[in-house]
């Protein structure tokens, strides 16, 4: 009898360890699209790849595309000024889950900037020097469960940098964006 409960003991322990190395169930693709039209346009493609670590814990990767385009007006509605800018970078992030479907992240990250900024009077083009723009993005928000393995991740942020030519501006924001399981 004691042979059996040290072989039954044996037995839960290996299968113990082997749920502590990498399983490819725990990683999830997904990301952030964003659109924004008016005078402030933006478009965010940001796909990102990550891991469940656990129920609380989950980190990853990602790169970052984003255009906007700033129009300033007068009072009669003319364009005054207008400002493009595009951005390429990098993002890591990390997440806790301190209640099921609820999450707080943060996702430090470097986007190289280029852009131009065009006055109508006068009528003047300027190239926006290249340059590397830091960002830590802060947020909270909700994982809704979409599927057998996806969730819809709903957030507010704010970047804590505030660089002036962060693609995020000075002010809170809120993003939408979808992970996959594999």
């Amino acid at each position: 009898m004691v042979w059996m409960i040290c072989l039954a003991s044996a037995v839960h322990a290996q299968d113990e360890e082997a749920k502590k190395g990498f399983d490819k169930s725990n990683l999830f693709f997904g990301g952030t699209f964003g659109l924004s039209f008016g005078s402030y346009t933006l478009v965010n493609v940001s796909p990102q790849v990550g891991y469940h670590f656990n129920r609380y814990f989950a980190a990853g990767t990602g790169v970052n595309f984003i255009y906007s385009q700033y129009k300033i007006t007068d009072y009669n509605g003319y364009t005054i000024s207008r400002q493009d800018q595009g951005y390429a970078g990098l993002n890591i992030f990390g997440r806790v889950y301190p209640i099921q479907h609820i999450l707080l992240q943060v996702q430090p990250e470097i986007n190289y900037s280029w852009g131009n900024l065009k006055t109508y009077s006068p009528d003047a083009s300027y190239k926006l020097p290249g340059e590397f723009v830091p960002s830590v993005l802060v947020g909270i928000g909700g994982a809704l469960p979409a599927g057998r393995s996806g969730a819809i991740i709903l957030m507010i942020q704010y970047d804590l940098v505030q660089n002036v030519r962060s693609p995020y501006g000075n002010t809170i924001f809120y993003s939408f964006g979808y992970n996959v399981g594999f």
